[in-house]
């Protein structure tokens, strides 16, 4: 599951956020979103990139008691999971031409009490992802989900149950690609992997990160 992460003003968000190719954009500095909160997501759409707003969960709906939208309460759709994108009747609408990035400093997991601020090594973090925009009278809203691969052996003893697929960036331009459909190319993709040396570091707290203990690095998939 990845159900918390962060986004820092720092170089290599910068880095990422060129990679990306909108050079000079950055998303907004936040700590600790949590699903049903608002992130920022890349697109690709008449041959141009964006970085849009959207709420982490794509199932939404108005809010009953209050301004605003809330994640539909019988589904939870924060994440995707990567062995159903073509066989669930939700994310197979959607994963042939809505694919997005969700661009994060770091994603957070936790092992008891112990909270992990995870992330590539001296990189920013590209979780793929899937949207959806919403029409709710005349107010569009945008919503977003973030694409989990099953359990990785060497992850595992951080989080058992999945782990977030995490893209390089010589796969932005397909993934994005809104006019590429065939999906059958990322089978390899939806294989669990780690594709980049990954830093496990304990911290404080999700807002808190100083380190508290000593950083692990998870040596990527050969």
């Amino acid at each position: 599951m990845c159900g918390r992460y962060n986004v820092t003003d720092s170089p290599e968000v910068l880095t990422l956020m060129e990679q990306l190719g909108l050079p000079g954009v950055t998303p907004r500095p936040q700590h600790n979103v949590p699903p049903g909160g608002i992130g920022e997501f890349v697109i690709d759409a008449a041959d141009d990139r964006y970085l849009l707003p959207g709420i982490w969960s794509l199932l939404i709906e108005p809010n009953p008691n209050s301004y605003g939208f809330r994640p539909n309460p019988k589904f939870h759709t924060f994440n995707a999971r990567s062995d159903r994108l073509t066989s669930s009747p939700l994310w197979k609408k959607v994963y042939p031409t809505k694919r997005c990035i969700v661009p994060v400093s770091a994603f957070h997991e936790w092992k008891d009490k112990q909270v992990y601020n995870i992330h590539p090594q001296n990189e920013a973090t590209a979780l793929a992802g899937l949207w959806q925009s919403w029409h709710f009278g005349e107010e569009q809203v945008n919503s977003f989900t973030v694409i989990t691969l099953p359990p990785h052996p060497r992850f595992s003893h951080i989080h058992p149950k999945s782990i977030p697929l995490m893209l390089r960036p010589e796969e932005f331009d397909l993934w994005l690609d809104p006019e590429f459909h065939e999906t059958d190319a990322f089978q390899g993709l939806m294989r669990t992997h780690i594709s980049a040396p990954l830093v496990c570091e304990p911290v404080r707290s999700t807002k808190l990160l100083e380190p508290t203990g000593q950083v692990e690095i998870i040596p990527a998939d050969t």
